[in-house]
């Protein structure tokens, strides 16, 4: 799909991380942004910086869990724009790194799901239908993640199973494109190779009450910050990849009408190729048996 100016792109999770990085791509392609996030504060900052950089804009507050949210998201991006172009599924949340999975609280699980799996599916519902009835080229981009997309990571149990949730959902999506002879393509994205500065690790400061904790957290690291200085402390660098990275592959990948947005790495091959083949053997899977889970 070509990027031309005048087109409409619509971003969830889009006040900070990668859903800004984004949007500020698109931006710069002289694309119209629509910026959707929960955090009302850091939304309105976000859309301000980018409205003064010449962007028009239009920011919604949204909870992409409640489909009445992102349905509205909808009519109010096509009422102020007309047509909607580019779709990012992209906000998600961080649980499930307390413990094994049969110790987490049905609500970590109903959080994680109904934003990281719920809210892409509201997405898709809410725009694809409207994106294909206009006849012209779309691009829906559905964020997943390699811990769990790829390789599963049991130390983030919850999280991992939502992520590989979101690659089925948007195989299954981009088949049904196909079926339905649509100019709209599909994608899953995986950010990366190396970890990213976003706003996942602090993520319960968004969990809404309905899905409250009923026991404290327990986690050692409740920050990025904290994580990082902790592996510095036992003498490890963490690498980052810049968010700016992350957007500039996403929008290759549209351009390219690229389904894998994979950034080349040694290190997911290498799990690709490990689950691959235990699978092809029939063997157990040996690959997993490498993480630390005390």
């Amino acid at each position: 799909m070509r990027l031309e100016p005048g087109q409409v792109a619509v971003v969830t999770g889009a006040a900070s991380g990668i859903g800004l990085a984004m949007a500020r791509r698109f931006a710069a392609e002289g694309l119209k942004v629509v910026l959707a996030d929960v955090e009302e504060g850091a939304l309105h900052k976000a859309a301000g910086e980018l409205a003064a950089q010449g962007a028009q804009v239009l920011a919604r507050t949204v909870d992409v869990s409640e489909r009445d949210s992102v349905i509205s998201l909808a009519d109010a991006a096509y009422e102020a724009f007309g047509a909607v172009h580019v779709l990012c599924n992209n906000a998600g949340v961080g649980s499930g790194a307390e413990g094994r999975m049969w110790q987490h609280e049905p609500n970590d699980w109903q959080w994680a799901f109904s934003v990281n799996v719920w809210g892409v599916f509201h997405g898709i519902q809410a725009f694809v239908p409207r994106m294909i009835e206009a006849g012209g080229p779309g691009h829906v981009v559905n964020t997943s993640s390699g811990d769990g997309g790829i390789a599963p990571l049991p130390t983030a149990s919850v999280y991992a199973v939502t992520k590989a949730a979101v690659v089925t959902m948007t195989e299954s999506l981009y088949a049904h494109l196909r079926a339905e002879g649509a100019a709209v393509g599909a994608s899953v994205l995986f950010p990366g190779p190396h970890m990213l500065r976003t706003g996942l690790w602090e993520s319960h400061r968004n969990r809404p009450e309905r899905f409250a904790k009923q026991r404290p957290r327990r986690t050692p690291y409740r920050s990025l910050d904290q994580y990082e200085a902790a592996m510095k402390q036992a003498g490890h660098e963490v690498d980052f990849t810049p968010v700016e990275e992350v957007a500039e592959h996403v929008v290759d990948g549209i351009r390219a009408d690229r389904f894998w947005m994979l950034p080349a790495s040694e290190h997911s091959d290498r799990q690709i190729r490990a689950r691959s083949q235990s699978m092809l053997d029939r063997s157990n899977p040996a690959y997993l048996e490498s993480f630390i889970l005390d």
